[in-house]
Protein backbone atom coordinates (compact mmCIF):
# COMPACT_ATOMS: atom_id res chain seq x y z
CA UNK A 1 0.00 0.00 0.00
CA UNK A 2 1.52 3.33 -1.00
CA UNK A 3 2.32 6.12 1.58
CA UNK A 4 -0.58 8.64 -0.11
CA UNK A 5 -3.11 5.92 0.49
CA UNK A 6 -2.32 5.16 3.97
CA UNK A 7 -2.10 8.81 4.53
CA UNK A 8 -5.93 9.03 3.22
CA UNK A 9 -7.30 6.39 5.07
CA UNK A 10 -6.78 8.17 8.72
CA UNK A 11 -7.88 11.34 7.35
CA UNK A 12 -11.27 9.66 5.89
CA UNK A 13 -11.92 7.61 9.07
CA UNK A 14 -11.75 11.00 11.07
CA UNK A 15 -14.45 12.56 8.85
CA UNK A 16 -16.72 9.48 9.09
CA UNK A 17 -19.60 10.89 11.38
CA UNK A 18 -23.06 12.77 10.86
CA UNK A 19 -23.31 15.59 8.62
CA UNK A 20 -26.03 18.05 8.12
CA UNK A 21 -27.10 18.76 4.22
CA UNK A 22 -27.72 22.24 3.21
CA UNK A 23 -28.53 23.36 -0.63
CA UNK A 24 -26.59 26.87 -2.28
CA UNK A 25 -26.75 27.02 -6.17
CA UNK A 26 -28.28 23.91 -6.89
CA UNK A 27 -25.42 21.93 -5.16
CA UNK A 28 -25.44 19.72 -1.94
CA UNK A 29 -23.35 20.61 1.19
CA UNK A 30 -22.37 19.19 4.24
CA UNK A 31 -21.28 20.57 7.75
CA UNK A 32 -20.17 18.47 10.71
CA UNK A 33 -23.77 17.85 13.14
CA UNK A 34 -22.06 18.47 16.02
CA UNK A 35 -21.28 22.26 14.90
CA UNK A 36 -25.02 23.02 14.20
CA UNK A 37 -26.67 24.40 17.10
CA UNK A 38 -29.79 24.98 15.21
CA UNK A 39 -31.97 26.02 12.22
CA UNK A 40 -34.07 28.58 11.99
CA UNK A 41 -36.35 30.18 9.10
CA UNK A 42 -34.84 33.10 7.56
CA UNK A 43 -36.01 35.83 10.09
CA UNK A 44 -34.84 39.90 9.71
CA UNK A 45 -31.36 40.61 9.62
CA UNK A 46 -29.89 43.86 11.18
CA UNK A 47 -27.34 45.03 8.70
CA UNK A 48 -24.21 46.66 10.01
CA UNK A 49 -21.83 49.25 8.70
CA UNK A 50 -18.69 48.44 6.74
CA UNK A 51 -19.06 44.85 6.97
CA UNK A 52 -17.76 42.56 4.23
CA UNK A 53 -20.29 41.92 1.30
CA UNK A 54 -20.47 38.16 2.55
CA UNK A 55 -22.10 39.15 5.77
CA UNK A 56 -25.64 39.88 6.27
CA UNK A 57 -25.49 41.90 9.81
CA UNK A 58 -26.77 40.60 12.90
CA UNK A 59 -29.87 38.64 14.31
CA UNK A 60 -31.30 38.73 17.83
CA UNK A 61 -31.95 35.09 18.79
CA UNK A 62 -33.36 34.80 22.32
CA UNK A 63 -31.74 37.94 23.71
CA UNK A 64 -28.07 36.90 22.00
CA UNK A 65 -26.64 38.91 19.29
CA UNK A 66 -25.39 36.92 16.59
CA UNK A 67 -23.56 37.36 13.56
CA UNK A 68 -24.93 36.12 10.38
CA UNK A 69 -23.22 35.29 6.98
CA UNK A 70 -24.44 34.69 3.29
CA UNK A 71 -22.91 31.46 2.55
CA UNK A 72 -23.18 32.15 -1.47
CA UNK A 73 -21.60 35.37 -1.55
CA UNK A 74 -18.74 33.90 0.89
CA UNK A 75 -18.27 31.12 -1.44
CA UNK A 76 -18.41 33.75 -4.60
CA UNK A 77 -21.58 32.16 -6.09
CA UNK A 78 -24.14 34.70 -7.68
CA UNK A 79 -26.66 36.50 -4.90
CA UNK A 80 -30.31 35.13 -5.72
CA UNK A 81 -33.55 36.19 -3.85
CA UNK A 82 -34.51 34.21 -1.02
CA UNK A 83 -37.42 31.55 -1.54
CA UNK A 84 -39.29 29.74 1.27
CA UNK A 85 -36.82 27.44 1.92
CA UNK A 86 -33.95 29.95 2.69
CA UNK A 87 -32.78 29.62 5.95
CA UNK A 88 -30.10 29.74 8.69
CA UNK A 89 -28.63 27.48 9.89
CA UNK A 90 -26.68 28.60 13.63
CA UNK A 91 -23.16 26.61 14.07
CA UNK A 92 -20.63 26.78 16.55
CA UNK A 93 -17.40 28.15 14.89
CA UNK A 94 -13.44 28.01 16.32
CA UNK A 95 -12.24 31.28 15.64
CA UNK A 96 -8.18 31.10 14.84
CA UNK A 97 -7.46 32.34 18.76
CA UNK A 98 -9.35 29.18 19.70
CA UNK A 99 -12.92 31.04 21.21
CA UNK A 100 -16.00 29.16 20.50
CA UNK A 101 -18.54 31.66 19.13
CA UNK A 102 -22.66 31.22 17.03
CA UNK A 103 -22.18 32.25 13.69
CA UNK A 104 -25.52 32.02 11.70
CA UNK A 105 -25.41 31.08 7.91
CA UNK A 106 -27.81 31.67 5.24
CA UNK A 107 -28.65 28.64 2.98
CA UNK A 108 -30.88 28.33 -0.04
CA UNK A 109 -32.25 24.77 1.92
CA UNK A 110 -31.90 22.36 4.56
CA UNK A 111 -31.81 18.81 3.47
CA UNK A 112 -31.21 16.02 6.15
CA UNK A 113 -29.01 14.58 8.33
CA UNK A 114 -26.92 11.81 6.95
CA UNK A 115 -23.79 9.13 8.35
CA UNK A 116 -20.76 8.86 6.66
CA UNK A 117 -18.50 6.24 6.20
CA UNK A 118 -15.19 6.05 5.57
CA UNK A 119 -15.55 4.74 2.18
CA UNK A 120 -18.38 7.11 1.44
CA UNK A 121 -15.95 9.97 1.70
CA UNK A 122 -12.69 11.00 -1.33
CA UNK A 123 -10.17 13.52 -0.27
CA UNK A 124 -10.36 17.14 -2.03
CA UNK A 125 -9.53 16.91 -5.45
CA UNK A 126 -6.27 18.84 -6.71
CA UNK A 127 -8.00 21.77 -8.38
CA UNK A 128 -5.08 23.72 -9.43
CA UNK A 129 -2.19 26.28 -8.16
CA UNK A 130 -4.53 29.12 -8.00
CA UNK A 131 -7.67 27.35 -6.44
CA UNK A 132 -7.59 27.57 -2.55
CA UNK A 133 -9.92 24.62 -1.32
CA UNK A 134 -8.65 24.20 2.24
CA UNK A 135 -11.96 24.74 3.92
CA UNK A 136 -12.97 21.66 2.16
CA UNK A 137 -12.67 18.71 3.96
CA UNK A 138 -13.68 15.88 1.10
CA UNK A 139 -16.25 14.86 -1.31
CA UNK A 140 -18.87 12.46 0.08
CA UNK A 141 -20.41 9.98 -2.40
CA UNK A 142 -24.40 9.74 -1.21
CA UNK A 143 -26.86 8.19 -3.36
CA UNK A 144 -24.69 8.17 -6.71
CA UNK A 145 -24.46 12.19 -6.11
CA UNK A 146 -21.47 14.03 -5.10
CA UNK A 147 -21.69 16.40 -1.15
CA UNK A 148 -18.89 18.57 -0.60
CA UNK A 149 -17.80 18.45 2.93
CA UNK A 150 -17.53 21.82 4.45
CA UNK A 151 -14.69 22.48 7.10
CA UNK A 152 -17.13 25.47 8.63
CA UNK A 153 -14.31 26.96 10.75
CA UNK A 154 -12.20 27.12 7.13
CA UNK A 155 -15.14 28.74 5.63
CA UNK A 156 -15.79 32.03 8.18
CA UNK A 157 -11.47 32.19 8.30
CA UNK A 158 -9.15 34.39 9.76
CA UNK A 159 -10.36 37.23 7.41
CA UNK A 160 -14.17 37.31 8.03
CA UNK A 161 -13.26 36.50 12.08
CA UNK A 162 -10.69 39.96 11.62
CA UNK A 163 -13.02 41.63 9.72
CA UNK A 164 -16.02 41.21 11.79
CA UNK A 165 -14.00 41.85 14.81
CA UNK A 166 -16.38 39.34 16.26
CA UNK A 167 -15.07 38.75 19.96
CA UNK A 168 -16.34 42.77 20.25
CA UNK A 169 -19.44 42.32 17.74
CA UNK A 170 -20.62 39.79 20.43
CA UNK A 171 -20.02 40.77 23.57
CA UNK A 172 -20.56 44.37 22.79
CA UNK A 173 -23.75 45.10 25.40
CA UNK A 174 -26.04 47.84 23.52
CA UNK A 175 -26.33 50.28 26.95
CA UNK A 176 -27.20 53.21 26.23
CA UNK A 177 -24.51 56.01 27.67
Amino acid sequence: MSQATTEAKPARQTLAGKYLTFTLQGESYGIEVLKVREIIRHISITSVPQMPAHICGVINLRGKIIPVMDLRRRLDFPNIANTDQTCTVVVQVKLPEGKVTPMGLVVDGVEEVISLHAADIEETPNFGGQIAANYILGMAKVKGSVKTLLDIDGVVGADTAQSLNLPNLINNKNTPS
